[in-house]
Parts: C-alpha cells; sequence; structure tokens
C-alpha cells in the first residue's frame, strides 16, 4: 500500500517495560506490515535492559517510528494510555513487545474497517499461540465476535468468552476507543475495555489466525504469582487488588451504568450480566486447563 508520510491512517501503540528478548521482532513485524500507512509510537516505562538501544536505533531508521521513554516506571495501564495520549490517526491498535502480527494483519483489518458500517468499532484476526521459539501451539478461540444490533447481547457475547483478552490488539475507530475508560490499573481491565467496546458498537473477526500471540515465561500472569503481584505491575502506585473477580464485576456494573443507553437497554444488559458471569466461570476453567496442556504439549 503506498504511503502518504503527511498523513498516516494507523497507529500502533506499543507499550514496553524491559522488553528486550522479543523487541526487536515484534516492532520488524509491525514495520513489514502491507499497510504502512502508519506509524508505531513506543512508550517505554524506565527500562532497564537494552529498550532503548533497541528503540532508539529502529527510530533512526525509520521516520514512522516514535520513541518515548518515561522518567520512571508508571505500571502498565498507564503505559498503555500514554500511546493513546498520543495518537492522531483515525485509527489504531495496541501491540505488545513479545507478540507477532502476520504481515497482511494490519491491512486486512483496516480494509474491513473501513467498508463496514459505522455501527463498527473494531475489527480483530484470530489468535495464534506461539512459544518462545516461534513455533506454533495452535489457534485460540477468542470468540469476541459481536455483530448483534442489540446493546445487551454483544456486550454479554464479550463477557461471556473473553479469557487471554486477544482482543485489545485489534485495530479500532480512535473517536470509539477515547469513548471508553481505556485500560484500566486493575488485573483484567482489558476484559472490561473490550466490554465497554461492545457497548459502543459492533466487534467483527477476521477468520484468519494473523495476530501470533507469544506464550512465555515473562509475561504479567506467568511472572507474576499472585493477584495483588499483577495488580502492581498494572501500577506500583495504588493499594494492589486481592479480589479479582470481585473488581471485574463491580467495574462491568459501572460501564454499563454510565454507557449512553435507553433505560430499557441499560436494565436489559445489567439483567443478563448476572446469569452470562455464571455461565462464563462454568466453562472458562475448562478452556484455562486446556491451554495450559497446549502449552506444556
Amino acid at each position: 500500500m503506498t504511503r502518504d508520510k503527511q498523513s498516516p491512517t494507523v497507529t500502533v501503540g506499543l507499550p514496553v517495560f524491559n522488553g528486550e528478548p522479543f523487541l526487536s521482532d515484534a516492532i520488524e513485524a509491525i514495520l513489514a506490515q502491507t499497510h504502512d500507512d502508519l506509524v508505531l509510537v513506543i512508550s517505554d516505562n524506565c527500562s532497564t535492559d537494552q529498550t532503548e538501544e533497541i528503540c532508539r536505533a529502529f527510530a533512526a531508521r525509520d521516520a514512522r517510528v516514535t520513541y518515548e521513554r518515561q522518567p520512571e516506571n508508571r505500571g502498565a495501564a498507564w503505559n498503555y494510555n500514554r500511546t493513546v495520549a498520543l495518537t492522531s490517526t483515525p485509527f489504531f491498535k495496541w501491540a505488545a513487545a513479545d507478540d507477532l502480527l502476520a504481515p497482511t494483519c494490519i491491512e486486512r483489518c483496516y480494509r474491513t474497517l473501513i467498508t463496514a458500517p459505522p455501527s463498527v468499532v473494531m475489527v480483530y484476526p484470530r489468535t495464534m499461540l506461539i512459544d518462545t521459539t516461534g513455533a506454533q501451539l495452535g489457534e485460540w478461540n477468542d470468540g469476541l465476535e459481536a455483530r448483534s444490533p442489540r446493546v445487551s447481547r454483544r456486550f454479554n457475547q464479550v463477557v461471556r468468552n473473553v479469557v487471554l483478552g486477544n482482543g485489545i490488539f485489534g485495530l479500532v475507530r480512535t473517536d470509539a476507543l477515547r469513548r471508553t475508560r481505556l485500560h484500566g490499573n486493575y488485573p483484567s481491565a482489558d476484559w472490561v475495555y473490550l466490554a465497554e467496546l461492545a457497548l459502543l458498537g459492533e466487534i467483527w473477526e477476521l477468520p484468519a489466525p494473523l495476530f501470533l500471540r507469544r506464550m512465555h515465561p515473562g509475561t504479567s500472569r506467568a511472572a507474576n504469582a499472585t493477584v495483588e503481584e499483577v495488580s502492581a505491575w498494572f501500577d506500583p502506585l495504588v493499594r494492589p487488588e486481592t479480589n479479582e473477580k470481585r473488581r471485574l464485576r463491580r467495574e462491568l456494573v459501572r460501564s454499563v451504568r454510565h454507557a449512553e443507553l435507553s433505560h430499557l437497554e441499560r436494565g436489559t444488559t445489567l439483567a443478563l450480566l448476572v446469569p452470562t458471569w455464571v455461565r462464563r466461570h462454568s466453562t472458562v476453567y475448562a478452556r484455562i486447563a486446556a491451554l495450559k496442556q497446549k502449552i506444556r504439549a
């Protein structure tokens, strides 16, 4: 795709902290996208490894890369949201320092989104899990596609199925993104962000595994054994969460109550949330167990 350097269409926001092991591969995959009409904004949370040197080297040789180093580590949530604050394009996607994108990932999401009705706020591809070497572990079914015109059905579709939160790396309309509360500073806040997008509009899935999610010991959940530790990873400046499920329920209810909905739709969405939450937890542990088995295999 020919790129107009004066008006990029897509911003890729890459928050990073000590991402050295896989960072170069992640950046290379972004810059090699067939949709090159993009800018890459990197926010470095005061890394102590070679992250700064890697990022500055890419920025020096590719004008599409902007690198910003923070004076202190303010946590992953703040860093995710900082990349949004640096965005001025009509479309946005988050990226992680350890994951990869198939070369056509952004192009296919972009072409689908710009030809979709305005009611579609995000397009995401299916996920292929990979290991530390890049070897494929198998596809993961996110099940987040929510095309119903009914807000309650879209919201509960996401709540019922989200586990790994891969949808957060989909391509989203920036104006819709900014109508959410962005990335919260508590564990599994990406679930709430995706649910808030579903309150705003439809979420479409591309039937191809173009997002390569790397499973390795340094991921937030693998490297932090307790909810309190994960909470500190998201935000070291607040009191750590001790009950993740309770916080999530509270935040989901808050999302519905503050959404621009009719009284009927708000009531219906809230009424469906409880049984959806119960059904979700009757299956989620089986899905996680299957995932762990796949990783060990």
